[in-house]
């Protein structure tokens, strides 16, 4: 497998490429969201299975909008893989995006892909909240079950959460509270919440969960597919918990790039995604997949065990960029 590119070459977006291929028509390129162990995973099973090599960055959800949406003049990778919707939604409406209808044997429900088939989605999951056992017995507290919860004095300075401009899990958080309580009235709430409970925001949706684990802050936001692999299957002293008024989740999205290098291997990566060896891959990572012929993993938090709320995901990516301005012109972050 062509070796992931230094996380440090990100910074020079516009001059950053990918190294040219020996056979330019059998290396596909990718950028992708997942963590760049679970990414390697999956491209690596890809390979084995069909011969194709894969080069790939691994960017948060965020960064891979911003960095498709620098390129969009001359793509440098074919496939956007994984992150939240809510960002190919985002990129869809900026026509980034190439449609494509991946060869399933099964059918897709219609929350799964766009209408026009711009972007789809092959695996789901709900944001839910992780905390340090041993935080919890020294605080005396009970883990949050509630979104006011977070502002429990007991709290202070001990959440960790990603940045919702740079991170799919934070911006799943930030719209669902926008879509329960409406937006001036989330900024108010996260006004408070910033200044007394957050320690720190991070680049990954993922990064709280160590810390959280490690003890270097008391509670984190994550997808709970997520907290299950990374945090309690981990080993760590950690419990999961989920807001009782309703949370937000995911659809972790497909994407074709619109002009990017290879778009046959690309749609054959996306084919490939979704079948059941692909997908019953999922179970590694307690991802919940699309795929009903797939096997979920043991333990694995199913979307009828949570009070979901009715998230509009069209709605959150096509508000993403005045919603994000406004967090961060309220939050100053």
């Amino acid at each position: 497998m062509k070796r992931l590119f230094l996380v440090l070459l990100l910074v020079a977006v516009a001059t950053v490429g990918f190294s040219t291929p020996q056979k330019e028509e059998r290396v596909l390129h990718i950028y992708t969201a997942f963590d760049t162990e679970e990414a390697q995973y999956y491209i690596e099973a890809f390979e084995a299975e069909t011969g194709i090599d894969v080069e790939w960055v691994r960017m948060s959800s965020g960064e891979v909008l911003a960095r498709v949406e620098a390129e969009a003049s001359n793509p440098q990778a074919s496939v956007w893989h994984a992150g939240s919707n809510t960002s190919h939604i985002n990129a869809a409406s900026k026509g980034l995006l190439a449609p494509y209808r991946p060869k399933t044997d099964f059918t897709l429900a219609p929350q799964l892909h766009a209408n026009d088939w711009a972007w789809t989605g092959f695996y789901t999951g709900a944001i839910g909240f992780i905390s340090n056992k041993d935080f919890l017995s020294k605080k005396g507290v009970k883990a949050p079950t509630s979104w006011t919860d977070l502002l429990n004095p007991a709290f202070a300075k001990n959440v960790a959460m990603a940045y919702p401009y740079t991170s799919g899990t934070a911006y799943t958080t930030y719209a669902t509270l926008v879509q329960m309580y409406g937006e001036k009235e989330t900024l108010d709430w996260w006004a408070k919440f910033d200044q007394q409970s957050v320690f720190q925001y991070t680049k990954s949706g993922t990064a709280c969960i160590s810390m959280a684990g490690l003890g270097e802050v008391g509670v984190g936001i994550a997808f709970s597919h997520d907290i299950v692999a990374k945090g309690i299957n981990a080993g760590y002293p950690v419990v999961m918990t989920f807001p009782k008024e309703g949370t937000g989740f995911e659809v972790g999205g497909l994407s074709l790039i619109k002009g990017g290098p290879e778009p046959e291997l690309g749609k054959q990566f996306i084919d490939w995604c979704y079948t059941t060896k692909a997908q019953d891959l999922f179970q590694q990572y307690s991802r919940l997949p699309v795929n009903p012929k797939a096997t979920v993993a043991p333990g694995a938090v199913t979307m009828d065990q949570v009070k979901l709320i009715d998230y509009d995901a069209i709605w959150a990516g096509q508000n993403k960029d005045r919603l994000i301005e406004a967090w961060r012109d309220r939050i100053g972050k």
